[in-house]
């Protein structure tokens, strides 16, 4: 069960002694007086539901927002975006994005080679399950020589390398540059 919102504020030395003796005078602690004070008071005010603070407004799609960087992350900045072939503000507004999403990005050339690998899996796995049940059904394996397989299992080891460094590549081209920032 969560609890209550707290709501607190300072007071000085003379309205705290006042509080704590008003508190007492009625035996109770002085948070129990000061919830009875502040409910008597949204009681009698009239409001019979609290307003809920307002929306912040819509933004338009084509919304600018403009930032200031220091020359040395203007630098990574455009490197970083060059190396992903794409422009400094789209990059920008990419990495903003994962940020304020927790989301890890993927740039549209980056995600469309990483579906095309996906489906060569796929073709991959199709293709060896067709053997295997060949394979099954007459009990011999007519077709790939032991070295078509060895091929297969080269090919498929080469997929994964060149997956995992794309994966790893992604990740490392997102992290933060060198943390020296001079004031």
């Amino acid at each position: 069960m969560a609890a209550n919102p707290l709501i607190a504020f300072r007071a000085s030395p003379e309205i705290k002694a006042a509080l704590h003796s008003l508190a007492q005078q009625r035996n109770l602690s002085d948070s129990a007086f000061l919830q009875r004070l502040v409910e008597l008071v949204v009681q009698n005010s009239g409001i019979t539901n609290a307003q809920p603070v307002a929306p912040v407004e819509p933004v338009a799609r084509g919304a600018r927002l403009y930032v200031r960087l220091r020359p040395e992350d203007h630098v990574l900045l455009r490197e970083r975006a060059d190396s992903r072939g794409m422009a400094s503000a789209t990059y920008g507004s990419m990495v903003l994005r994962a940020h304020l999403r927790g989301v890890a990005p993927l740039p549209d050339r980056e995600f469309s080679e990483l579906k095309r690998a996906i489906g060569e899996l796929g073709m991959i796995g199709r293709n060896l399950n067709q053997i295997a049940r060949v394979a099954n059904q007459t009990g011999n394996l007519a077709g790939p020589t032991p070295e078509d397989l060895r091929a297969v299992l080269r090919a498929l080891k080469g997929l994964r390398d060149h997956v995992k460094s794309l994966m790893l590549a992604n990740t490392k081209s997102w992290e933060s540059g060198s943390a020296e920032a001079t004031r």
